[in-house]
């Protein structure tokens, strides 16, 4: 969502338009975010006060995807957690208890509320048998004072401290986007990704069979993309300049596999 509807505290212009065309021609879409630190309900509050008009059933966020990932790897199963109240509500309107000791997994966000003591306790249950989860890869979160380590970054440590390999269920893992997709209810060669950031985003769709839109009013530039073994299949300055044929799906789509 950063780089893509908004930019810290603003708008990206163009991007109400954006929306206002997709309510209107009825096309369901979702916005996804690998920020555990919100619930979907403050997200769509953020996104109203800036001038976009959203429900909590419009966002879906990768807090959310960990969650309901873990409720059907392990019904009712413990997690010590590492992040903010919008991981720890999404663990617990999924049936998830938080714990300080003897947790079946370790799950990591990011947020300001990390202290060493917290990175003892996990790897000290991690060592117990704890399974260790990432809610992203993000190695970086930008915010309006700059950027500050990410979820990625946290985790890191873990699994150097521990040897063990951290199972990751935000963008790009399938796991977030097919359950996003799922709320959407529709196919993979209907559904088009749009997003700023290559190793995330478009990755995500590319290994979906979606199609993919990069906008360059966020993180990757022109100059990056060679360094990419995979393109997105439309590159474009913003959300405002989104191709018109998407907006017409016998057309986008035909021929797709």
């Amino acid at each position: 969502m950063d780089g893509v509807i908004y930019r810290g505290a603003q708008l990206i212009p163009g991007a109400d338009r954006f929306i206002a065309r997709l309510r209107n021609e009825q096309i369901p879409f979702r916005f996804l975010t690998n920020n555990s630190q919100r619930t979907r309900r403050d997200v769509a509050l953020k996104l109203c006060r800036l001038g976009l008009p959203a429900e909590a059933d419009d966002v879906f966020t990768c807090a959310m995807a960990t969650a309901r990932f873990l409720a059907s790897q392990k019904p009712g199963a413990t997690a010590f957690v590492i992040g903010e109240n919008g991981l720890a509500a999404a663990l617990h309107h999924n049936g998830i208890t938080v714990v300080d000791d003897d947790a079946d997994y370790v799950v990591v966000g990011e947020g300001r509320t990390l202290n060493f003591e917290m990175i003892e306790r996990a790897l000290r249950l991690i060592e117990k048998g704890a399974r260790l989860v990432a809610t992203n890869p993000d190695a970086t979160c930008p915010t309006d004072a700059g950027t500050r380590p990410g979820c990625g970054a946290i985790v890191a440590m873990l699994e150097k401290a521990t040897g063990r390999e951290a199972f990751s269920v935000g963008k790009p893992s399938g796991v977030m986007m097919r359950m996003a997709q799922a709320e959407l209810g529709v196919r993979s060669r209907h559904t088009v990704m749009v997003g700023d950031t290559m190793s995330t985003d478009i990755l995500g769709g590319v290994g979906m069979g979606y199609r993919t839109v990069l906008v360059l009013s966020g993180h990757t530039q022109l100059e990056h993309l060679e360094a990419f073994a995979y393109q997105p299949d439309w590159i474009i300055e913003s959300v405002d300049h989104m191709p018109e044929q998407l907006f017409h799906p016998i057309a986008a789509f035909k021929g797709a596999a």
